[in-house]
């Protein structure tokens, strides 16, 4: 069988990628070592930048009736709250909503698509060459040979994708573990909801659909058990005993598991014609609940590059980007979990510690820094050298308000459904002679913004990249204004053309 591309892995990257790669029309297909869609669900929020992506696209309705809005976040189990509603976002929450769930969302925008789907498929080999990667798995049927130009591993943490193609994954093994079941509670805390820190660990009960609730613990007593040892129902009791002083009724567990602080990335996100995303890129103790979502994140950003690749309008340079974009902000993840894990101490130093940082996180500046962290609204990539410099460059976007030039009222993000660039013009129409590549999604989009921001004041013209980022903004007011058409051609052919 082949592809234009294959995806191992049908979790939420996956999926996401998978999705991303049929908006423009790429022939792709996901292989699944699982025969049936998970029904466990390891992670439960969705971030404030994955629901911008979600609505960039389209689908963030979709999320919204199937989970809650959460208005804060929290770092390390502070017990000062990070305030989201003040971020620069529509989505100014976080939506609790668990993975299967958004499996199964995710998995029915993938569908419509009529993506193919082979599950019950284990990967045993991958191998390239310069024209094409040859895929090896084994299912049922016996084994199947798989081809396609590229291949991207989003197979998780053990990800065969990545050990065949020899990608170092660099880092440290865990030092610590923490433990976490899916059980029912005879007698929940008020509220249904609780955090507990104290001198004997740290404890968290999280309310899940059909009367579920999810207990996750860290507790001294049995930090050192290697995570491949089993959790019992036991020992979460015990757990909860010592530093709640109940366990709350706890009874008929549906899932346990053992988690630890392991932390590695991998040292190339690309290896010739073989990607990697999520979890086979990247692995760090839960802190935050971030993995999932620049997993996600990540899925949007090389979807459309890769997509400009294979259909021949992108630029040579385009698809190294998502190496050089993306390896830095997981880094900067690993590097905050790493300081949550650090405030994970329940000595008398530590918790006097986590006191001091709690009292920091009452003042605005603070919380906000790590609310903007926590929920990917700071990323920010390098500015184009070969562009003018702008305030705006490589900046995130938030929803803008328009007004289009025919006087219609939309927003940016109905803009980007289709998965396309926009040059959004805010002072005139395109110049005659400007020449716009037909071979890429490219819309070219005269308006004004209904509301005054920061940074736009002197914004002759924008090009808002696929993933709603900023590739480049110009200056209407320069000493070089005779030069902006010039300007405008080259920065659209630069971004998409080859």
């Amino acid at each position: 069988m082949k592809y234009e591309v294959i995806i191992v892995g049908a979790g939420p990257v996956g999926l996401m990628l998978a999705s991303e790669l049929a908006r423009f029309g790429v022939n792709a297909c996901i292989l699944e070592r699982q025969t049936e869609p998970g029904i466990f669900s390891k992670a439960t929020n969705l971030h404030p930048r994955s629901l911008e992506i979600l609505e960039m696209r389209g689908l963030l309705g979709s999320f919204i009736k199937e989970g809650y809005m959460m208005p804060t976040g929290h770092f390390s189990s502070l017990p000062t709250r990070l305030d989201f509603t003040v971020l620069d976002t529509r989505s100014n929450h976080v939506l609790f909503i668990p993975q299967t769930v958004t499996e199964r969302v995710l998995e029915e925008e993938v569908r419509s698509f009529d993506v193919p789907f082979h599950r019950g498929v284990d990967v045993v080999s991958v191998q390239q060459d310069e024209e094409l990667v040859e895929v090896v798995a084994v299912g049922s049927q016996g084994v199947i040979t798989f081809q396609a130009e590229y291949v991207i591993g989003a197979d998780g943490a053990g990800s065969i994708v990545r050990k065949q193609s020899h990608i170092p994954f660099d880092g440290s093994d865990s030092t610590m573990t923490g433990a976490l079941g899916d059980v029912t509670l005879g007698q929940p805390p008020v509220g249904n909801a609780l955090i507990e820190f104290n001198q004997h660990g740290n404890a968290m009960i999280i309310p899940l659909p059909e009367a579920k609730y999810r207990i996750v613990v860290a507790d001294p007593v049995c930090s050192k058990y290697p995570k491949e040892m089993p959790v019992t129902l036991e020992e979460l009791r015990s757990s909860m005993q010592r530093i709640c002083g109940t366990d709350f009724g706890m009874s008929d567990p549906v899932w346990m598991s053992r988690f630890g602080n392991a932390t590695r990335i991998a040292r190339q996100y690309r290896s010739g014609r073989v990607f990697l995303a999520g979890d086979a890129a990247h692995i760090h103790f839960p802190s935050g609940g971030q993995g999932l979502n620049v997993g996600m994140q990540e899925a949007m950003n090389l979807g459309w590059k890769l997509a400009g690749e294979i259909q021949g309008w992108a630029p040579d340079w385009l698809l190294d980007s998502y190496h050089q974009e993306r390896h830095q902000v997981a880094d900067s993840v690993l590097r905050n979990t790493e300081v949550q894990t650090k405030l994970i101490d329940f000595t008398p130093a530590g918790l006097e510690l986590r006191k001091t940082i709690a009292h920091l996180l009452t003042f605005p500046e603070a919380n906000r820094y790590l609310a903007e962290r926590i929920s990917a609204l700071d990323v920010l990539y390098e500015q184009d050298p070969e562009m003018p410099t702008h305030v705006l460059n490589g900046t995130r976007l938030p929803n803008l308000d328009l007004y289009l030039a025919n006087g219609e009222f939309t927003s940016l993000y109905s803009l980007l459904h289709t998965g396309c660039y926009i040059c959004l013009l805010l002072e005139d129409k395109l110049p005659d002679s400007v020449e716009v590549p037909t071979s890429a999604p490219l819309r070219i989009i005269q308006a004004t913004i209904a509301a005054r921001r920061a940074g736009w004041e002197d914004v002759y013209a924008v090009l808002i990249r696929p993933d709603g980022h900023v590739a480049w903004a110009l200056r209407k007011h320069s000493d070089a204004r005779s030069e902006l058409p010039a300007l405008l051609q080259y920065g659209i052919q630069r971004w998409c053309s080859r």
